[in-house]
């Protein structure tokens, strides 16, 4: 493992610790002051004096006093590492009795003086400059040490015996450049601990004799191994293993960062095969050199599962079928090969005891285990992220493995025709993962009759068709992020428990899913474009209904896309009245409020008389465009006065005191008989002259007119006048009703009158008065030739 992928590693390790300890400090008072990466050269001095957990690493920091964290009498994480430190006096943590995680790797450290640290659990010194291993005899009391990560160049018996008697949790030993000029092969034989990491030096042939075989270890794992020049096959490494077989508590071990060749390579694998090691992991392997025909033999073995991640073949001038019979043949419980460039697997040659096989990330294709029925016994497997295409090809693959229960085959380019095979799925599959292929809505007609588990999120599927088979054992369903417009019902899924269906294209999901899907435990429906209309409310109301544990990343998921004004709104504040989304609601209360506008108007009408009004607007606006169309000419003739009045002797006092005064205030010219009759001529003589010389002629109407024989002659004349036959120059007031059955027979003219025109009609109510009178003004208002050359009407 190079130094980068140690640091990586390490860092990850640390994170991992941190997380650990903030979750069992959560429940007390904790400060986390963070200043990594921040150009330190010194520790700061205005640490809070609360500080828990304080992070410095990754600065230029070269050197740690007492006063530095004196006064951080809280502090329990203190990581450092990455900084520039030569030497360190631990005495300076002495006043720090809860400190219990120390990071001061990857510093400059060649030596160190001790002092007891009681409450210490994790302490790194690796990635250091130390030539011996750094361990004082006051390492010896502490009992709680579950990590000590060390660094040296040369390792002595010794130097471990201070805490030989100590049980650790886990050691790691990184060896520096220089190592094995001066080599003890048993220094480390007096280590107590359950899980050894040791790093070798990197990019240095493999020459070492340390004997790791730690009696008390179960879990070993060995970084930087480098073999290629050894013409024996790695025979030094080959000799580290051999030694293992004395350690029977031995079931775990991990190698790292290995540069062989293809023979050494087998040849470990050989070798493992035949210790106590029940689980081997190999990873970052790069191999070189041709590879010799043998045998492997499988017998007499522990090994339950083998693991290889990321292998590089440099050379492939022998036959691949070789190396794929040797894995396909195994007789272990759980194979992994991921990120190794395969391009296929053959068939084993009998009934294998494979449960579990993981060929993730790699370059297999459809013709993978076709016709392979000696996978009888497999449980699980795994295709992700290779090249299948064509889902019928897998089904037709996965036939044969009667066992079978869990398959994923994500992350490749499948898809499905449901016109180009058969689906006849096995029968024992319960999980299913086909996410992250090119899938439609085809894929639902072509499921495993007993599936439990479904993941299909990541395809092109816009609806799940309404015809799919009935999926009654299906309780975990994800299609998430896919192009589905609504939320599906459990018509055909009657188990569904759990569903994801977020990142869609849901905008109206219907209020019956829970009535639809009684047994949903679980519901993942955000990040899809609500439109919060009418129809969203009913949904929303039912996720009210509902336990807040059911509905996952509620609210801050959910959210409104449409309308515009509504973007962005989180569903639980979305509001919309109930008027608005009932349409009969809305109907009823128009109609309502309607009927009582209607019935308020009809009431201010009688209350305020409103129709006379308009009847003498009505009557304003005709006189004044019948007034517009009589000719210039004519109304410049002989004109004197602008009205001639008519009425009857009872009715003078109104007129005189009424009528008079508001008409003539304005300049108006009123011909009256009493002052512009012309004595010597007779009375009709004078009524002719004044009707001819007059605007207009004013009848007031009474029941004292229609009495009046003069003023029916008066009314005869001026309808009957020749000068303005055709106009309409009369003009009548109704002063007080006169019913139609009181009116003489012989006053047809007046009836025919009276029942064609429009009259003006003398309100009582004093407040209508000032409207009346503008009217009638309006109706006679002309300039005479006398005042003035051109007629000009004026609105009022």
């Amino acid at each position: 493992m190079t130094k980068e992928n140690l640091s990586i590693f390490h860092f990850a390790i640390i994170f991992i610790l941190i997380l650990e300890i903030r979750i069992q400090l959560s429940e007390e008072s904790e400060v986390l002051v963070d200043r990594s990466k921040t150009g330190l050269t010194h520790v700061p001095k205005d640490l809070s004096l609360e500080t828990t957990i304080l992070d410095l690493s990754q600065n230029s920091i070269s050197e740690l006093q007492t006063s530095d964290i004196l006064s951080l009498s809280k502090l329990r994480v203190f990581i450092i590492s990455h900084n520039r430190i030569q030497y360190l006096d631990v005495s300076v943590f002495k006043f720090n009795q809860e400190l219990e995680y120390l990071d001061l790797s990857h510093n400059k450290l060649e030596k160190i003086s001790c002092h007891p640290m009681l409450n210490l659990k994790h302490l790194d010194l690796s990635f250091n400059a130390f030539d011996a291993l750094p361990i004082c005899q006051e390492f010896g009391s502490m009992f709680q040490l579950e990590f000590l990560g060390l660094s040296a160049t040369q390792l002595q018996k010794s130097s471990v015996l201070p805490i030989a008697h100590l049980h650790i949790g886990k050691v790691l030993l990184v060896l520096g450049d220089s190592y094995g000029e001066r080599e003890d092969p048993e220094s480390l034989q007096d280590l107590n601990t359950q899980s050894l990491h040791i790093v070798y030096p990197p990019g240095k042939e493999f020459h070492f004799m340390l004997d790791v075989s730690v009696s008390t270890a179960v879990n070993l794992e060995l970084s930087n191994i480098r073999c290629v020049l050894d013409a024996n096959g790695c025979h030094h490494f080959q000799n580290v293993l051999l030694k293992l077989q004395k350690n029977s508590k031995l079931s775990n071990l991990t190698l790292n960062n290995i540069e062989t060749t293809w023979n050494s390579f087998i040849t470990t694998l050989q070798f493992v095969w035949h210790t106590s090691i029940e689980y081997f992991s190999i990873s970052s392997v790069k191999l070189q050199g041709q590879l010799d025909f043998r045998d492997f033999d499988y017998s007499d073995t522990s090994l339950k599962a083998l693991s290889l991640h990321q292998v590089v073949s440099e050379v492939f001038s022998f036959p691949q079928s070789y190396i794929y019979k040797i894995f396909s043949n195994m007789n272990i419980q759980y194979l992994t090969v991921s990120a190794t460039h395969m391009v296929h697997m053959v068939c084993p040659s009998q009934i294998s005891p494979f449960l579990y096989l993981d060929f993730s990330n790699n370059a297999l294709t459809d013709m993978v285990f076709k016709n392979c029925a000696n996978l009888a016994n497999l449980n699980t497997l795994s295709l992700q992220m290779n090249q299948l295409k064509e889902l019928v090809n897998v089904i037709h693959m996965t036939k044969e493995m009667q066992s079978l229960q869990q398959l994923d085959v994500s992350q490749n380019t499948l898809r499905y025709d449901e016109n180009e095979g058969s689906c006849t799925w096995t029968g024992s599959l319960l999980s299913l993962n086909l996410s992250s292929n090119i899938l439609t809505d085809s894929v639902f007609r072509c499921l495993p009759p007993r599936i439990k588990v479904l993941d299909l999120h990541n395809n092109r599927i816009r609806s799940i068709p309404k015809d799919v088979a009935h999926l009654e054992a299906l309780q975990e369903l994800n299609v998430a992020s896919n192009s589905l417009a609504h939320l599906p019902g459990c018509g055909s899924f009657s188990s569904l428990s759990i569903l994801t269906i977020d990142y869609n294209s849901i905008s109206n999901p219907s209020a019956d899913f829970f009535q639809s899907c009684q047994k949903i435990r679980s519901l993942k429906a955000g990040n899809n474009p609500f439109q919060c209309t009418c129809e969203l409310r009913d949904f929303i109301q039912s996720l009210g209904q509902v336990s807040s544990d059911v509905v996952e990343s509620w609210p801050d998921s959910y959210e409104c896309e449409y309308p515009e004004s509504y973007k962005g709104t989180l569903l639980k504040d979305f509001r919309v009245s109930e008027l608005s989304c009932n349409t009969a609601l809305l109907i009823v209360t128009i109609g309502v409020t309607g009927l009582a506008l209607a019935l308020t108007m009809t009431g201010l009408c009688v209350y305020f008389d409103l129709p006379w009004y308009l009847r003498m607007l009505c009557q304003w606006t005709q006189t004044r465009r019948r007034a517009r169309n009589v000719p210039l000419e004519e109304l410049q003739r002989t004109l004197q006065f602008h009205a001639f009045i008519s009425y009857s002797g009872h009715d003078s006092a109104w007129v005189k005191n009424e009528l008079l005064p508001n008409v003539e205030k304005e300049g108006i010219k009123i011909c009256l008989h009493e002052r512009n009759f012309v004595p010597g001529k007779s009375i009709m003589e004078n009524i002719i002259n004044c009707i001819e010389k007059s605007y207009k002629s004013i009848f007031v109407l009474s029941p004292n007119f229609v009495q009046s024989e003069w003023c029916h002659y008066e009314l005869y004349f001026a309808h009957h006048n020749l000068f303005h036959e055709g106009s309409d120059n009369l003009i009548l007031i109704l002063l007080d009703s006169i019913p139609q059955y009181s009116i003489p027979s012989s006053y047809h003219k007046l009836k025919a009158l009276m029942a064609q025109r429009t009259y003006l009609e003398w309100p009582k109510e004093k407040s209508k008065h000032g409207l009346f009178w503008a009217n009638l003004r309006a109706s006679i208002n002309i300039k005479l030739m006398e005042k003035a050359e051109e007629i000009s009407y004026t609105q009022i």
